[in-house]
């Protein structure tokens, strides 16, 4: 299978629309369009025509168009068919352009070829290439516009900013090397210390901005755990707004988790409900309990609930010493409003009411804050995980560079590598220093036709 072969796809959604796409990228298409319409298509303008098999048979008629590289989406000729958007019609149409390229290799592209060569043609690089497939899932208008910033290269500048000026320390540093006997002296000279100190700075604004966008684009895996009949269901409802999840008096009823997402300033939240925590010779629940230990284990933050009207106990103090140590745990006594006196909430705990709404709010607020998300600070573009690593990376061989420039002894070679290995973190993220198998790995999870 040639990668430069021309390829063509179904680029709308599966299912029924007013309209449908197929498009089609290849390095010259003139000649697929001529057989396709027995004439010359301008570039760059909607032509209305009829969509004809080799037979003559009327297939569909739509709109036309056709963009000459490197003019286009992918970079390369990209002829688009806009027609009906019945499965079975657009299915047609893109087995008969097929049939028409055969002889020239035209071939049913893979999920997230047409990107994956916009980003091999230098059309964009590979941070907007990801937010290409971030844009299409955004869950929330916060999520959409931090992927539209992304794709408009928000991201890359600031990326792209911290390593030219790493390349200019380098440049510094290796025509230093060349000249040993000035080594002492190249600190002062060129101001090596102050620059890298306000490299190291930029990237620490940096990577708290990338965690932002990492938290509006992953969302929290949120918990909701404790004993049976402290309310988790019932908060569950009052979190989403809708009986997403069954509640009665009966101790159990939750037997499997109940995943439900919503949105807090644009934030999305998986909140998780799961089987309450206790003791039980019932398989069915035992099996419940099990998972809902499973749930806790991969939590970014765990709600504890505790019925308020009830005292703590043993059990709430062997589900607390069980939790793990590294998740951020926030204690929820719940049914406030049944207290003969206001509840006092001591540092890390909360008082609501599921049933009444009371101390919603500040629960919503306590789980941005407690997963650091700053609303003043947000980021306007979308991250991925790896960016924070890659960016995470850089800095520590940032700061392992400024240790080799505090020492006595000022070993440039080593200072040297450690520039040169932050600028490779920072270009993973672009791309420009990336491996196959990586790429690979994105662009697999992209939709076809895309």
């Amino acid at each position: 299978m040639s990668a430069y072969a021309p390829i063509a796809a179904i680029a709308t959604a599966p299912g029924r629309g007013g309209i449908g796409v197929v498009r089609i990228s290849g390095a010259d298409l003139s000649g697929l369009v001529r057989r396709l319409f027995q004439r010359e298509l301008t570039p760059r303008h909607a032509h209305f025509l009829p969509f004809k098999s080799a037979a003559g048979e009327l297939l569909d008629e739509g709109i036309a168009l056709y963009f000459r590289a490197p003019h286009s989406y992918t970079g390369e000729d990209v002829l688009e068919l806009q027609g009906h958007g019945g499965p079975a019609v657009l299915r047609r149409i893109l087995d008969n352009c097929l049939a028409a390229g055969r002889d020239l290799g035209l071939r049913l592209a893979e999920p997230g070829e047409f990107t994956r060569r916009a980003f091999l043609n230098d059309r964009m690089d590979l941070a907007q290439a990801e937010a290409v497939a971030d844009l299409i899932e955004a869950s929330s208008v916060a999520a959409a516009r931090g992927a539209m910033a992304s794709l408009s290269g928000e991201f890359s500048a600031r990326v792209n900013d911290l390593s030219d000026r790493i390349i200019h320390l380098r440049m510094l540093v290796e025509a230093t090397l060349d000249f040993p006997e000035e080594e002492i002296d190249f600190l002062e000279k060129y101001q090596a210390r102050p620059t890298l100190d306000a490299l190291t700075a930029d990237l620490s604004t940096l990577i708290a901005q990338a965690r932002q966008g990492v938290i509006l684009r992953e969302g929290l895996h949120v918990v909701l755990a404790g004993q049976p009949n402290v309310g988790k269901s019932s908060l569950l409802n009052a979190l989403a707004g809708d009986d997403v999840a069954i509640v009665t008096p009966i101790a159990g009823t939750t037997r499997d988790k109940v995943v439900q997402e919503i949105h807090i300033d644009g934030v999305p939240l998986h909140i998780v409900d799961t089987a309450g925590l206790r003791e039980t010779e019932d398989t069915v629940e035992s099996i419940g309990i099990a998972r809902t230990w499973q749930e806790i284990e991969r939590a970014d933050v765990i709600l504890h609930l505790q019925d308020a009207t009830q005292p703590g106990d043993e059990l709430d103090a062997q589900i607390t010493a069980r939790l793990p140590a590294r998740t951020p745990v926030l204690k929820v006594f719940n049914k406030v409003d049944l207290l003969p006196a206001p509840f006092t909430a001591s540092p890390g705990e909360l008082g609501i009411s599921a049933k009444r709404g009371a101390g919603l709010d500040g629960l919503r607020a306590e789980l941005l804050r407690i997963a650091g998300w700053n609303p003043g600070g947000e980021s306007p573009w979308l991250a991925r995980e790896r960016h924070l690593h890659a960016l995470q990376d850089a800095a520590e061989h940032l700061d392992l560079a400024a240790q080799h420039a505090s020492q006595d002894d000022r070993v440039l070679d080593l200072f040297a590598e450690e520039l040169r290995l932050a600028h490779d973190s920072l270009s993973g993220i672009t791309g420009k220093f990336t491996s196959d198998d990586l790429l690979g790995e994105i662009f697999s999870s992209f939709c076809i036709g895309k």
